[in-house]
C-alpha cells in the first residue's frame, strides 16, 4: 500500500462513507472532500465534514499509518493545527495538535480490487502501462484527457522562458532569440546554440542585419569555427578575418569547437548548416513583433522561408562539400522550431499580457500542424490510431513522458478510469 494510492482513493471519494467511526467514538459523515494540496502542509484543504454533531471545515491529512503523523514532526508544526481529520490505513496511535488537542483519526475502507487494478497497471513493462486496457476505455475521457495535457506541455516549455524573461528583464526580442536559437540545435545541439545566442546580444548582431557575411562570420566565429590557422578556401579567410575584426571591436570571446555534435547526425542537420540558416532568419526585422502579427501558419512558413548562402550550397561544413543542394529548412525542421518556440512564446505573451486571442492563436496553429512522427505517436498509432495534428500529438508527448513512463496512474485521467471501472 501507498500514500499516494490513498490519495487517490480520498480525492475520488473511493472509500466506505457509511457508519466512518473514528477513533474518538464519533461518527465521521463527509460533505465536501476538498482540495488536493500539491504544495507543502495538509494533503487536502477546505475540506467540510461532521463529527459528531458538529460540522466542521478544515484540512485532512494522510499517512499509511497514525504515527507517521509523529515520524513527520506534526505535532510541532502550527501549519498543522487546522488538520479537522486525520486519515490512515492502520491506526496505531493517536494523533494530536501542537496545543495537546486529539485529532480525530479513520482508518480509510475501500474495495481491495482498486488497489489490485493499480498494481497491474504498474507491473507493466510497456511505457505505456494500460497498453492492454486503453482501448477498453470511453474514448471521450481518453481526448478529453490528452487534449487537457496540450496545455500543460506548453506550460511546461513556457517555464523556461519565464525564467529567460527575468534575467533579461522581460526583453521579448532578447529572449525569443535565444529561445529560437535553442532550438535550431533541434536537441543534440541545444545547449551550445543557446550558449551561442547568450555570448552575443541580438542588438549587436542586428548592426550587421543588412550585412550577411558579417553575420554569418560573428555567429560561425563566436561557435568557434573559424579559431583555425588553417585557410580552407576565399570564404573561410573572409569569414575569419571579419571574425576578428568584430570580436576585437566588441571583445567577444568565442565558444570552444568540441561543444558541437556532428556524429549520427545527417549532413543537412550539421551545426554548420544550422548557423547559417539562423543567420538568414535573423536578418529579417522585428522577428518576434512579426510572430505576433502573423495569422496562420503559411504566414509564419514565409517567414522562416530562408536559405544558406551561395558558399552552402556545396558545403556541409568547411571540411565536407556537397553535391549542389539549396539548404533551406525542412518542413519538418519548420514544424518544430513552430511547435517548441513560437507557439509556447505567443502563448506565454498572451498569458502575461491578459491576451486571449493570442493564446488561442497559439492552439490553433498547432491543430493546423501535422502530427510529429517519432517513437512515441508511432507507439500511440500502433494502439489507438494514428493522431491527426500536432495539437493532439503534443498532448500524447506530455502523456507518455510525464505519466506513462513514470507510472503515474493515479494522476492520470485516463489511469484513474481504467482503475475505478476495473477494466
Amino acid at each position: 500500500m501507498t500514500e499516494d494510492f490513498l490519495h487517490f482513493v480520498w480525492k475520488y471519494g473511493l472509500f466506505d462513507r457509511e457508519g466512518i467511526l473514528a477513533d474518538t467514538g464519533d461518527e465521521i459523515r463527509v460533505f465536501n472532500l476538498g482540495e488536493h494540496n500539491m504544495d507543502a502542509g495538509p494533503d487536502f484543504l477546505n475540506t467540510r465534514i461532521q463529527i459528531g454533531s458538529t460540522t466542521w471545515a478544515g484540512n485532512v491529512e494522510i499517512h499509511l499509518k497514525s504515527s507517521d503523523w509523529q515520524s513527520h514532526k506534526h505535532q510541532r508544526d502550527k501549519a498543522y493545527d487546522n488538520v479537522i481529520l486525520h486519515v490512515v490505513y492502520e491506526n496505531n496511535q493517536p494523533v494530536y495538535r501542537s496545543n495537546g488537542e486529539v485529532i480525530p483519526t479513520v482508518e480509510l475502507k475501500f474495495k481491495h480490487n482498486l488497489y489490485d487494478n493499480y498494481c497491474r497497471l504498474l507491473s507493466q513493462k510497456s511505457q505505456l502501462p494500460c497498453k492492454e486496457k486503453i482501448g477498453k476505455a470511453d474514448s471521450l475521457v481518453v481526448d478529453l484527457w490528452v487534449s487537457s495535457l496540450v496545455i500543460e506541455r506548453i506550460q511546461q516549455k513556457t517555464g523556461h522562458i519565464a525564467g529567460l524573461l527575468e534575467q533579461y528583464r522581460n526583453n521579448w526580442d532578447e529572449v525569443f532569440y535565444i529561445c529560437l536559437a535553442r532550438s535550431f540545435g533541434f536537441g543534440l545541439n541545444a545547449m551550445p546554440f543557446e550558449m551561442l545566442a547568450r555570448s552575443i546580444p541580438l542588438s549587436g548582431l542586428m548592426r550587421h542585419r543588412d550585412n550577411p557575411r558579417q553575420l554569418e562570420a560573428l555567429l560561425l566565429g563566436q561557435a568557434g569555427f573559424l579559431e583555425e590557422g588553417r585557410l580552407y578556401d576565399d570564404y573561410y579567410t573572409e569569414l575569419r578575418e571579419e571574425y576578428l575584426h568584430l570580436k576585437n571591436k566588441y571583445h567577444l570571446k568565442p565558444l570552444e569547437k568540441h561543444l558541437w555534435k556532428f556524429l549520427r547526425l545527417r549532413p543537412v542537420n550539421f551545426p554548420t548548416v544550422r548557423i547559417v540558416q539562423f543567420a538568414s532568419v535573423l536578418q529579417q526585422s522585428g522577428m518576434f513583433s512579426h510572430m505576433l502579427v502573423c495569422t496562420s501558419v503559411d504566414d509564419l512558413k514565409r517567414f522562416f522561408s530562408v536559405k544558406t548562402s551561395e558558399y552552402w550550397d556545396t558545403h556541409y561544413n568547411f571540411e565536407t562539400g556537397s553535391v549542389r543542394l539549396v539548404k533551406r529548412l525542412g518542413k519538418e525542421a519548420f514544424h518544430t522550431l513552430v511547435i517548441n518556440t513560437v507557439i509556447p512564446f505567443m502563448f506565454q505573451y498572451g498569458r502575461m499580457t491578459a491576451r486571449e486571442d493570442l493564446k488561442d492563436k497559439a492552439l490553433g496553429w498547432l491543430q493546423n500542424i501535422p502530427a510529429e512522427n517519432n517513437r512515441y505517436t508511432r507507439q500511440w498509432a500502433s494502439i489507438m490510431g494514428s493522431p491527426d495534428n500536432a495539437f493532439y500529438s503534443q498532448g500524447i508527448l506530455q502523456l507518455l513522458k510525464e505519466y506513462c513512463s513514470k507510472k503515474r496512474c493515479l494522476a492520470c485521467s485516463v489511469g484513474s478510469h481504467i482503475i475505478t471501472r476495473g477494466l
